[in-house]
């Protein structure tokens, strides 16, 4: 016999908010260093090499560990470790923000990025904890998920801001109020879950995660950033070899760290790969529409950051009706499929964007990022609530990992067909550094006298607008093909999975059991 799962009350929704301190906090400084990098090479000269590291370390460090805190949190408590991460998080944040060396300042990235790793996983899995009710669950994640996307837009404008009026460290400064706050409110508001019944960690998968996903993202970034080298390829290669070693652990550990029962949820595979190609389809086109801005229409740093929060007006409402659809029983494939639809759209229109297409640029960042965030939402959902809740710390590192994974994914490929499309539309006599990138034919053209270079640099913005035509085309084949994906994969699934029948049922045998109850 089910029974109806509790529903949350004014004290869940005041923790969820609470929640999305860290969260917004966590996301933010995937790109709060934008502008601050001038002013930190000024004050700490940092060679190119750690200035790399100072800008990359935090993102890597997060990806790595992403599931090795999920599993943890699942072990000890998910409240636990995420007052942990907090206060990690924070003095991090404070030994950044008064950093005197390049060395000290790669260190406290390199802890924010722990830090960042426990709070993603565990706030997700919390989540699921506390709205047991599949609507309102459905409607927290829903904010869930509009937050982490526009922490990363609004991250470049606060650190264009901060940088402004004050100096570079203010941009970590920043991170203090949130955590103190959640280190005073978390333990009165947040519940404590964990699984009952862990077993033995099994130390032996933290190097092999770490071997697994690290030597992909970098290989993945950096041929997204610097072109085809068999160095990063070797990488990727080496990453994927020890990812087959961590795979094979989990299948064959008495106490794995990523329980292969996971898979067997219905519904947790497909949530997990279409939340990948989703992240794809974000990231992919931030790779030209960053650049769009600043090169092609000449908008200065901030003025491009600021143009780029419009969208994010779209992505506030795409998230809310779709729990509210949802709820009102429209299922979940339809909804999925037409979020993947409406951001195929988003590439559609970015296909037709001109070397002078400011608002049509826009929109197309909007209806793309709406769609993936009502993809995102709803698959998000349905992979928590495929998962046992013991186990939700595992899962919504998955889920993380998965969209690392699809993000450096989408910059690779898709950028790669843009320069690929570039490169042919540069003429061949012009110099290597024009041939290479829109930013080498602009500082080309600079050069030249006359009409020459504005010959070279008006060539370049058109050459790289086809490229991002060409990609947009690709990313949008590539979504409807999720899109059919989505509506065969996720046809007829129920709105409340054996996961969740399991909860309500235990729940209702132990309120039976209790005093209240009897």
């Amino acid at each position: 016999m089910t029974t109806n799962p509790p529903r949350a009350g004014r004290r869940e929704w005041t923790a969820l908010t609470v929640l999305m301190l860290p969260l917004l906090l966590v996301s933010m400084d995937v790109s709060v260093l934008y502008f601050a990098i001038p002013q930190i090479s000024a004050d700490l000269d940092p060679s190119g090499t750690q200035q790399l590291w100072i800008f990359d370390i935090y993102g890597f460090v997060l990806a790595g560990l992403l599931m090795t805190m999920g599993a943890l949190g699942d072990r000890i408590g998910r409240r636990r470790l995420l007052l942990v991460g907090a206060a990690a998080f924070g003095a991090a944040s404070l030994l950044a923000a008064y950093a005197h060396t390049a060395e000290t300042l790669i260190a406290a990235r390199a802890v924010l990025g722990i830090g960042g790793a426990t709070l993603m996983p565990t706030t997700m899995a919390l989540v699921r904890t506390m709205f047991t009710d599949p609507g309102q669950r459905a409607k927290a994640i829903g904010l869930w998920s509009g937050v982490m996307t526009a922490g990363i837009a609004l991250g470049s404008v606060m650190s264009g801001v901060l940088v402004e009026h004050f100096w570079w460290g203010s941009v970590f400064l920043v991170n203090l109020p949130a955590m103190v706050l959640l280190l005073v409110l978390g333990p009165v508001l947040l519940p404590e879950s964990k699984n009952p019944s862990p077993g033995r960690f099994d130390l032996w998968s933290v190097p092999l995660s770490l071997a697994a996903v690290l030597p992909v993202i970098y290989g993945v970034k950096e041929l997204a950033a610097q072109g085809w080298n068999v160095r990063y390829v070797v990488s990727i290669t080496v990453g994927l070899l020890f990812a087959a070693l961590f795979v094979h652990r989990q299948r064959t550990s008495a106490s794995p760290m990523i329980s292969p029962a996971l898979f067997r949820g219905h519904g947790f595979t497909p949530a997990l790969v279409l939340n990948t190609v989703s992240a794809f389809g974000m990231m992919g086109s931030a790779y030209f529409t960053t650049q769009y801005l600043q090169s092609v229409l000449g908008k200065s740093a901030l003025e491009a950051a600021l143009w780029s929060l419009l969208p994010s007006v779209l992505i506030g409402a795409a998230a809310p009706v779709a729990a509210q659809l949802a709820q009102r029983g429209v299922e979940r494939a339809y909804l999925v499929t037409a979020g993947f639809t409406i951001a195929a759209c988003g590439y559609g229109l970015l296909a037709l964007a001109g070397t002078d297409s400011l608002w049509l640029v826009l929109a197309a960042c909007g209806v793309l990022a709406a769609g993936i965030v009502v993809v995102m939402s709803q698959l998000t959902d349905l992979a928590l609530s495929s998962a046992p809740v013991e186990k939700a710390g595992a899962a919504s590192s998955l889920l993380e990992t998965g969209t690392e994974f699809g993000g450096a994914l989408g910059m690779a490929a898709l950028g790669s067909i843009g320069t690929a499309v570039y490169r042919h539309g540069i003429p061949s006599d012009t110099p290597a550094p024009a041939q290479e990138t829109l930013g080498g034919a602009l500082a080309v053209a600079a050069e030249l006298p006359g009409r020459a270079g504005d010959a070279l640099a008006t060539a370049a913005r058109e050459a790289f607008t086809d490229g991002m035509q060409g990609a947009a085309i690709a990313g949008a084949l590539l979504l409807l093909a999720a899109a059919g994906l989505a509506a065969l994969g996720l046809r007829h699934m129920p709105v409340r999975t054996e996961a969740e029948t399991a909860d309500t049922e235990n729940a209702g045998q132990a309120d039976s059991l209790s005093p209240s109850g009897a």
